[in-house]
């Protein structure tokens, strides 16, 4: 089992020190620093049968699970990418959970993401969540922990797990990905707004091409030289939520330019003269209509709605044409 990250010290040792676990935690914060990988570890600790500190690796049970195959440890996620964990799978968890362990040590569960259970999926957990059978431990791990019920929140320890710091993650960067250049792993870092396991997740699927592409995209849009239409359409395996992460941060730092005029805030070098432009040519009421739709629409793709990804994306584009004002 490998060792925590470096920025993870302090809380593994918090962790695996104490005598008492409560019955069920909520490993939370951003997407990308480790929450998984600590979960995993923690749950091994929980079920070795000789642990000190730390899972030994050789027990039965530490065996068991390394081999996939220990009989009272429960992963529950999502079975296909994307979707949600519905209420069929919690029914075979809370199953789980109302037997004796096996090994007659804990029973642990790993739930991730968990605010990816839709509300039924979530209110059928409640009562398992609250007074889980015999000597059973949860794990939930959530990067979005605003989207999850008070009432999953309230019945857990809510353990916020650390970022690491700007040096710790460029020192683990570098090692990850040897054959990147620092200025394209400084970028990836500004992508994954910190978060090195991120970064490197981005690298291994392009982002670095696909937001050129969309960036240069942008600029033929202002000059008129590429319709929304064509654009939307020519972006069609760009994947949806990074659009609009990227639109969401653009206006965001478009209004923070217009109203201080700090050039340091215009975020990365691809769109800062065409944030500029547009903050000289456009209005303070534009730019926050169109924040308040880009986050509107973002929070539902990030809730996986059914939208139609090409009028969603020529909607988008048409209110960015129209921030210059061409009076």
């Amino acid at each position: 089992m490998a060792e925590p990250y470096p920025w993870q010290a302090a809380l593994w040792q918090q962790l695996s020190s104490r005598s008492e676990h409560a019955h069920a935690y909520l490993l939370q914060g951003p997407a990308g620093i480790g929450k998984r990988a600590l979960a995993e570890r923690f749950m091994a600790l929980l079920l070795c049968g000789a642990a000190a500190g730390k899972p030994c690796g050789q027990c039965k049970s530490c065996l068991l699970l390394a081999a996939g195959s220990h009989p009272d440890n429960y992963l529950l996620q999502p079975e296909e990418a994307d979707k949600a964990i519905v209420v069929d799978q919690v029914r075979r968890l809370v199953e789980f959970v109302s037997q004796t362990a096996q090994l007659g040590g804990r029973k642990v569960v790993l739930i991730e993401p968990v605010e990816a259970m839709n509300l039924n999926a979530a209110n059928a957990l409640l009562k398992s969540l609250e007074e889980p059978s015999g000597n059973t431990v949860m794990l939930l791990v959530s990067h979005q922990p605003s989207r999850l019920l008070p009432t999953i929140r309230s019945r857990c320890v809510q353990q916020p797990c650390p970022l690491p710091t700007p040096s710790q993650a460029t020192r683990w960067l570098e090692t990850a990905l040897p054959d990147v250049a620092a200025p394209a792993r400084e970028e990836l870092l500004a992508l994954a707004s910190g978060s090195p396991l991120a970064a490197r997740q981005l690298n291994e699927q392009g982002v670095l091409d696909q937001r050129a592409m969309v960036v240069e995209g942008v600029k033929r849009l202002l000059k008129q030289q590429q319709s929304p239409t064509q654009l939307a359409e020519s972006w069609k395996d760009v994947p949806l939520i990074w659009l609009f992460d990227w639109f969401c941060d653009w206006s965001q730092r478009l209004l923070r330019y217009r109203l201080t005029q700090e050039e340091d805030g215009l975020g990365l070098s691809d769109m800062r003269k065409v944030l500029q432009y547009l903050a000289q040519k456009t209005t303070t009421g534009k730019v926050m209509a169109i924040q308040e739709w880009v986050l509107e629409h973002r929070q539902k793709v990030l809730s996986k709605a059914n939208l139609n990804r090409v009028l969603l994306l020529e909607t988008l584009l048409v209110s960015w044409l129209a921030l210059p004002d061409q009076r």
